[in-house]
Parts: C-alpha cells; structure tokens; sequence
C-alpha cells in the first residue's frame, strides 16, 4: 500500500483471505541433495496452507501449488512475497492477475516486511527440520504434510489465544492428504518441554 509521500505501509491482515503470504525454506536430504519447501500461509489466522517440498522449482509448480490451495480456499485479495525468480515470473503475475489476486512485494533486504511468513519458517525449521534427517525427497514430503497438518491443528499459539490455528481442519486435511490420525500428536512434541505435552503456561506456549 502507497502512501501520499511515496513510502509504502505494510498491508495488515484484516480477514481470512484477505492476505496470504508465500516464501522458500530449503533443507537437505542425507546424501547432501537440496530439497525447497514452498510454503504458504495465510496472515489472518496463521493457518499454514502448504508446505510443499520439491528439488526443483519453476513457476508453472508455483501456479499449480496455488490453484490446489485455492480449490480448497478460495481465492486471497493480495498474496505477499520477496522478489524471487519464481514469484515475480511474468507467467505467475498474469495468472494472479486473472484469478483476481493482487501482488504485494516486499523491498529487497527487507524479509521483516514479509513477518508472518518468515516467523513460521523459524518455526518449521527449529521444530521439524533441525530435528530430522532425511533419506528421500518423499519422507520430506510425507513428514512435512504430518507436521503441517499438526501445526495447525493441535499446536497453540499464543498470538491466537493458545488455540490451533485451524483445528476445525483435522478431518478434512488428514483425509485429504492422507495422513491419518495415528501418530500425528506424538510425532512432533513440544520440544522445550520436558515431558512433551503442551502446558497451558504462558512460558512455554508457542507463538
């Protein structure tokens, strides 16, 4: 958003769908191969959308991540990134522009401009990636869709009162995925606790 004096003032979420914001975490499996997570959220309800794990990337799977989600969604009034290769493609912007979505680019150097987004890239690589070790690219996939569905599901977060980001969600993303129900409370504990459980303090809760 533009001001008058030519500065631009961040766009602040206000409803569901109303910004989304995407961005790139990349890990590594054992054999020392890069695997690039995709991982889109939506700034409102801190609900993670996807995490999409790929070798490579090219516009044309970022447009395909994004029609998925957007079947199941609807389509977001602005979507937020960096300026990255992949997401200011022009084939990318036009298909945005034709499901009715407007671009929000932050300022080169600027990741804080794209906080939500960068704040659970913190969170997946300090609760999931730093704590696994991969041997192919669909254990990435299979893990991260298990972790993804447990975030937001039964992990509080204090921005959101301690209460899951969509917990509402349970059902139809474990079927949808299929990630069934065994497993996924036990399979990513809080890791700063001692016994593994989410206590209902304000000191361990997550954010």
């Amino acid at each position: 958003m533009w001001l008058n004096d030519g500065s631009c003032m961040r766009l602040r979420p206000e409803h569901p769908n109303h910004v989304w914001s995407y961005d790139f975490v990349s890990a590594k499996t054992h054999d020392g191969r890069t695997v690039r997570m995709l991982n889109l959220i939506d700034e409102h309800t801190r609900e993670s959308l996807l995490v999409r794990p790929e070798r490579r990337w090219s516009s044309a799977k970022v447009i395909e991540s994004l029609a998925d989600v957007m079947v199941m969604k609807g389509v977001p009034e602005h979507i937020r990134s960096d300026n990255g290769p992949e997401f200011v493609a022009k084939d990318l912007r036009k298909w945005l522009a034709d499901t009715g979505a407007k671009t929000l680019y932050i300022e080169p150097g600027s990741p804080w401009e794209n906080g939500y987004c960068e704040s659970f890239n913190s969170k997946l690589r300090d609760e999931f990636l730093n704590g696994e070790i991969f041997y192919s690219l669909k254990e990435v996939q299979v893990l991260a869709e298990r972790w993804r569905v447990h975030y937001n599901t039964i992990r509080p977060h204090s921005s959101l009162g301690y209460r899951s980001p969509a917990p509402e969600a349970w059902a139809t993303e474990t079927n949808l995925m299929g990630c069934g129900e065994p497993g996924i409370a036990t399979r990513f504990p809080a890791l700063h606790t001692l016994s593994g459980s989410y206590p209902g303090t304000s000191k361990a809760a997550l954010h």
